[in-house]
């Protein structure tokens, strides 16, 4: 039987206590308490795609650190982040390209009819539904709105 997402973050954990990778088990830890602490606001053990959706808010919330950090110029803690989003990627959706990405925007656009501003809620409810955390809201949002004026 193939291990599951989960099997292979508690091996990794331990991979990196053994090998005495700090930063790395450090993020890992992190990762494992959000898919457990998702798991009980949901009251099932979580299966793979849903481990993924965690991984993918939590490199979501790095990247943001990242960005503040910078601007606020401390590179040493942008630097941490970065190694921290690093060791959790391979747990997180793989993220669409952008040809794919503007070929799921067209789909939307064909399969709502969407023409006009207000219909925004429209193309981004289907392409967000679509894309299952592979794809960063505010990207899609600004092509769509870029598309219908």
């Amino acid at each position: 039987m193939a291990s599951t997402l989960k099997e292979q973050l508690r091996s990794e954990i331990t991979a990196s206590l053994k090998a005495g990778d700090k930063l790395r088990l450090s993020a890992l830890r992190l990762l494992l308490a959000a898919v457990t602490n998702r798991e009980k606001e949901i009251l099932h053990e979580l299966d793979d795609d849903e481990v993924r959706e965690v991984a993918g808010k939590e490199v979501k919330k790095r990247t943001e650190s990242i960005e503040a950090f910078e601007q606020a110029g401390r590179q040493e803690l942008a630097d941490k982040e970065r190694a921290e989003r690093e060791a959790i990627a391979g747990y997180a959706p793989e993220q669409l390209g952008t040809a794919e990405l503007d070929a799921l925007i067209d789909e939307a656009f064909a399969a709502t009819g969407a023409s006009s501003p207000g219909d925004l809620g429209k193309v981004m409810g289907f392409v967000m539904g679509r894309a299952k955390g592979r794809v960063d809201g505010a990207v899609v949002q600004g092509k769509v709105r870029a598309r219908l004026g």
